[in-house]
């Protein structure tokens, strides 16, 4: 049997999704709770990894078991009392046996958060950027974003992807309270990709980097014309859509 996880994570104490030798991850905290709970050795697959410190408001994994589970409140509850207390399960349903997390997504949305007032209760989950910050200009950079599907100049260097293209369906600034959210919504996203749209954003916003600029990174397509990766702890994984 294959089932389909619903969960979301905090991910300031974890160096990400996917399990790393001699490193607290939370693939590996999800699967020795579930082993436990189920008392059978369980491994699990995810929708994709996600950076040391990157928050999941949304995430999806799937597991297999030679036995039924019954997915009860009681067992989602029991689940949960092994899990730490940054780790939560919404959900665990019975899918279809050729279900895979990863590969069946058809999109991903992130969030990032950026705040421009010193608030103590945003240290970990905002940017605090002291500057004044142009939102306007940067969503006509977030129009020429959607223009492209290759983003190679958003891409850690070191990394082995078949492709550099992805389609961005949605990117813009709003904002949230006394902060703001920056929304990308893509059918795939590359290593870092989110953290390094946002740092050149930043650096458009700033009145550091124009639009044509801006837009000579992309067709570029070279690392290191683009701006900083911003922190990780501001970032969240909202939503994985299938069909």
């Amino acid at each position: 049997m294959r089932y389909k996880i619903t969960l979301s994570y905090w991910g300031k104490h974890y160096h990400g999704w996917q399990i790393q030798p001699h490193h607290v991850n939370i693939q590996e905290t999800i699967e020795k709770a579930l082993s436990i709970a189920l008392q059978e050795k369980i491994n699990i697959s995810g929708a994709g990894r996600t950076d040391t410190g990157v928050s999941a408001k949304k995430y999806i994994a799937h597991f297999e078991s030679p036995m039924k589970v019954r997915l009860s409140e009681k067992f989602i509850f029991k689940l949960n009392t092994l899990l730490p207390a940054d780790i939560a399960i919404q959900k665990i349903e019975e899918t279809h046996t050729d279900f895979h997390a990863r590969f069946d997504a058809k999109f991903r949305t992130y969030q990032y958060q950026v705040t421009q007032t010193k608030n103590p209760f945003l240290i970990d989950s905002a940017y605090f950027i002291k500057n004044k910050i142009d939102f306007d200009i940067m969503n006509q950079a977030c129009d020429i974003l959607k223009k492209y599907r290759n983003f190679k100049a958003f891409s850690k260097v070191k990394t082995n992807v078949y492709t550099y293209n992805c389609e961005i369906y949605a990117a813009k600034w709003f904002p949230k309270d006394d902060y703001y959210i920056f929304e990308i919504k893509a059918n795939r996203f590359l290593r870092n990709m989110v953290r390094a749209i946002v740092g050149t954003l930043i650096e458009v916003g700033l009145h550091k980097i124009s639009l044509t600029e801006f837009e000579g990174i992309i067709i570029a397509q070279d690392r290191r014309n683009a701006g900083k990766s911003v922190p990780a702890h501001a970032l969240f994984l909202t939503d994985i859509g299938y069909n």
